[in-house]
């Protein structure tokens, strides 16, 4: 059986003195509340403070370094549209009026990204700079810089540099961001010129978010101190295959020429048939000499050293994502056999953390006429901080991206040995580098990075690391422990690579085959990539630098002193997924499975989503195109917002039949009949079931995951660990505190919890439904029992949180979103809180839904993920295209350019998205003209 829980009430967990929640990040504490303690608002913040640094947007303005006029046009949103007669203008004027509307988010960015937040944050950064120094993304993206991105790239990359710095040229701080004046109450910070590495470091932190499977991979092996195999395989069930259909469906592995091919290939226009390629699953990973396999408990010590390094993970500021937790996104393009207009539509919404700015920053870049001397003609969606569109469309192409998954990272258990570590019966010394770490308002602080051949030492960054490492109990074919264990990382971003060339060649390809040769270049992070050309041709490639693993599928860590878990390669590029034009006429792809398992010989992971968006998505789309029906691009919209619950139409039927003694519960039960199980914000169904499934969830799983797992507060009475028995008597139960943030704790409700329960739910006896009793609850034995209480208990839950009148509740009152800077708003003085950020705003939407606004149920109900932009894409023509931003334009606080798109996209509209020069002239409002 699952191990015995009983609730406990109580205080709040103490924290290990090195670790610092999420939410006390970048922020200003101490000296900006005593500085501004006492003084009225008035006295610094004047209308002219916060305007200070608002762009001038019409006019002219004179740009050293310019080689002819630059047109800069921004509709009514504040979007820009840059026109420019050489590509060196066209990039300079991007960084010039990127740095108009977000230098602060670019400056924290690159900050962060080379591990010097404490420059501009103080001490409380010291940790986060160490972990992110240690990691070394800005080393590795200046030897990128130096030595394998092209000339072109580096042309592009320091015309780009050198509009930021025409913009920074003679401003101070206030002139610049209201941040800035804030800072300017605790230190003397100044920005300072930006570099072209500054810009490549920024797809570093991109990768990071988007690595793949390491939380998985920390969980599985924390699960081991309270589970054993049977019941961590029951919460990491397979794929289903056989109920959500992967990305790739077409196609054969040919074992003579390593490629895939279809019954006929067709690389011409239209929709037709082409090639195929996929991916499948490995097995179990053991870990040689020290026990730790998918199947045993984990050597005694390295638990706690996996949940202190997942602490510090956490605690690193997140680029995009919820910190690799729960990201997703959605991607999908029709052929135009399916279409009104005859040719393709192309959709996608990116699920990331919200963040305020929004992470995208929307931008069209024109060359006034194309030309060897000027190549582009590109609009999309672009992050402020480098140059190009990350996704969108020129002239004869459109295409998305969803986060593949695919595991680029593995850690391993190193052998630490005096100055070195073992590795093959030998010791081998370290690679160190010394790192300065300068802080603001404090002295600078030195630390040494060490770095085995696997990768660096992440351990060396937390004090309590090291001591578990030295006590780590492993079993006798382990090495002697000698000075201890350590973890390090391997990963594929930590190799220079091309992905900055990827973004120039990709926003020029004009056909699915230079589009495909872009591809080959973009090695981290990961992406489902998916393509319509204005021939009808539509396509999916998943591009990336996957490695081959000798043994293990990197489900677990390895063992880093042998050398049969080295990786052994990469993929080849041609041996990785790719279709063209399938029959079906249709691609989606919503971070499900890439191909059947069985139809590829490599691992590119063991944990894919587990499809129930992208088989939503394909769902709607073949209902829509039954007996000839025509997509158009209003239906791509609605397809977005689809916001219909897929385990409240497994779970509702069952929790109708219980019967419910109490009358409050048997009112609220009563909610779900006939409920259409749409999760929209003012559906008090949708409140109620969400509230069910949490507590399903918490009483079936939740509270017999270790503490490493369990959300921060939620204290219970547990077993001994080293119990050898059942334990009935409550006074030999020990009490136990959950450590994982809410956004982070498990379960998170996601389909991986789907699929965990559809596989036991007609199991009525399943050891896992049962739950200890607790000082109001009887014990429960079967899975009906188990949803009587937690009817029950969502009940109550939702009494205290909404109020006892049913006609009163609603999903969105429980499913807010709240849009926060990511650095002063976080916390800190209330009055700049107010002034910097926004909301909250009621949400429909859900976990794993197609409207993608996620909540982590094992820590409430506000959202930790939306889509962070939606747009579609009209091939037929191309002003016909929508986009939307989850905030606007601009950093700027007050600036009407703010969060002008905010309501739009929480009511689900879209923005016209014109790119040809008639269009973008009569949506013009504002014209400024850069002059050399």
């Amino acid at each position: 059986m699952p191990p015995n829980t009983t609730a406990s009430s109580g205080q709040k967990p103490g924290k290990s003195g090195r670790k610092k929640g999420r939410r006390a990040r970048l922020i200003l504490i101490v000296l900006v509340l005593a500085i501004v303690g006492g003084v009225a608002y008035g006295a610094f913040w004047s209308i002219s403070t916060v305007r200070a640094s608002f762009p001038q947007t019409k006019g002219s303005i004179t740009l050293d370094g310019l080689s002819g006029p630059v047109d800069v046009k921004r509709d009514g949103y504040g979007i820009p549209q840059v026109y420019a007669s050489t590509d060196e203008d066209l990039f300079m004027a991007q960084g010039y009026v990127q740095a108009q509307d977000r230098f602060y988010e670019m400056d924290v960015r690159r900050h962060m990204t080379a591990g010097r937040l404490s420059e501009m944050f103080g001490e409380s950064q010291v940790d986060n700079d160490e972990f992110l120094r240690t990691l070394g993304w800005q080393r590795v993206a200046e030897k990128e810089y130096r030595t394998t991105l092209s000339a072109g790239t580096k042309k592009y990359l320091q015309a780009y540099a050198k509009g930021v710095n025409a913009y920074l040229k003679g401003k101070d701080g206030a002139d610049i961001s209201l941040e800035y004046a804030a800072l300017g109450f605790t230190n003397d910070y100044k920005p300072k010129e930006w570099t072209p590495v500054d810009s490549v470091a920024w797809l570093k932190a991109m990768a990071w978010d988007l690595r793949g499977n390491m939380q998985d991979e920390i969980d599985r092996s924390l699960m081991t101190s309270r589970l054993g195999p049977k019941q961590i395989a029951d919460l990491y069930p397979q794929y289903p295959y056989d109920r959500n259909k992967p990305i790739v469906q077409e196609g054969r592995y040919d074992t003579v020429t390593g490629q895939y091919s279809q019954d006929s290939t067709d690389s011409g226009t239209g929709t037709g048939t082409g090639t195929g390629t996929g991916t499948g699953t490995g097995g179990t990973q053991s870990v040689a000499g020290s026990g730790l396999t998918s199947g045993t408990e984990a050597p005694a010590g390295l638990e706690s050293q996996l949940s202190g390094l997942y602490g510090v993970l956490d605690d690193v500021p997140e680029a995009v994502g919820v910190n690799g937790n729960g990201i997703g996104s959605n991607s999908w393009v029709v052929g135009g056999s399916h279409t009104i207009s005859g040719k393709p539509l192309l959709a996608n919404d990116p699920h990331l953390s919200p963040s305020l700015p929004s992470v995208w920053y929307q931008m069209g870049l024109h060359c006034n006429s194309l030309s060897e001397k000027c190549q582009y003609d590109v609009s999309g969606y672009t992050f402020a901080g480098m140059p190009g569109v990350i996704i969108g469309h020129n002239k004869e192409i459109a295409w998305g991206m969803t986060n593949s998954g695919a595991d680029v990272t593995d850690l391993y258990l190193e052998k630490l040995t005096g100055e070195g570590y073992e590795y093959d019966d030998k010791v081998l010394p370290f690679t160190t580098r010394k790192e300065k770490i300068d802080v603001a308002g404090g002295a600078s602080k030195s630390i040494t990075v060490r770095e085995t051949n696997n990768g660096p030492l992440l351990s060396d960054r937390d004090d309590e690391l090291v001591k578990v490492g030295k006590k780590a109990g492993v079993d006798s074919a382990a090495p002697d422990r000698g000075d201890g264990y350590g973890i390090a990382l391997r990963w594929t971003a930590l190799d220079p690579g091309t992905s900055m060339d990827a973004v120039f060649a990709i926003n020029k390809a004009t056909d699915w085959t230079s589009f495909r040769k872009a591809a080959t270049l973009f090695d981290v992070p990961s992406q489902n990539l998916v393509y319509a050309d204005r021939d009808d041709n539509i396509g999916y490639q998943l591009p990336g630098r996957i490695p081959i693993r000798g043994e293990g599928d990197g489900s677990l860590p390895s063992p880093g002193w042998d050398s049969k878990y080295r990786w052994t390669g990469y993929i080849d590029q041609d041996e990785l997924p790719s279709e063209y034009n399938p029959e079906r006429g249709y691609i989606v792809t919503a971070n499900q499975a890439v191909v059947d398992k069985d139809k590829y010989p490599y691992t590119l992971t063991t944990d894919w989503g587990y499809g129930t968006r992208s088989q939503r998505i394909s769902d709607l789309i073949a209902s829509k195109i039954k007996n000839g029906g025509k997509v158009s691009t209003d239906d791509m919209r609605q397809m977005q917002l689809d916001n219909s619950s897929e385990i409240a139409k497994l779970l509702v039927p069952k929790l109708l039949k219980i019967d419910v003694p109490d009358k409050d519960v048997r009112e609220a039960q009563k909610l779900l009949e006939g409920w259409n199980y749409t999760q929209d914000a003012d559906s008090a169904a949708a409140a109620y079931f969400n509230a069910t499934w949490r507590n399903i969830l918490k009483l079936a799983f939740g509270n017999k995951l270790p503490k490493e797992l369990r959300v921060k507060g939620q204290c219970l009475y547990v077993e001994p660990t080293d119990s050898t028995g059942p334990v009935d008597d409550e006074d030999d139960k020990v009490r136990e505190c959950g450590q994982r943030d809410a956004d982070s704790a498990q379960p998170d409700g996601g389909d991986r919890w789907f699929e965990v329960v559809r596989k036991i739910l007609d199991d009525e006896d399943n050891d896992w439904w049962s739950a200890p009793k607790t000082r109001t609850d009887k014990a429960v034995e079967t899975r009906d029992e188990l949803f009587g209480r937690a009817l029950a208990d969502a009940r109550w839950e939702l009494t205290a949180k909404l109020g006892k009148d049913l006609d009163t509740w609603s999903w969105g009152r429980l499913h807010r979103l709240y849009l926060k800077n990511q650095t002063l708003g976080t916390e800190g003085p209330g009055f700049l809180k107010y002034m910097l950020n926004r909301g909250p705003y009621n949400m429909g939407g859900g976990e794993a839904a197609v409207n993608a606004t996620g909540w982590n149920a094992a820590g409430g109900y506000s959202v930790v993920w939306v889509p962070s932009m939606r747009m579609v894409v009209n091939l037929d023509n191309f002003d016909k295209s929508k986009w939307i931003n989850l905030t606007g334009a601009s950093g700027h606080a007050y600036s009407a350019h703010y969060i002008d798109q905010t309501s739009k996209w929480v009511k689900g509209e879209l923005l016209p998205w014109v790119s040809s020069d008639r269009a973008v002239g009569k949506a013009t409002s504002d014209t400024l003209v850069l002059k050399p």
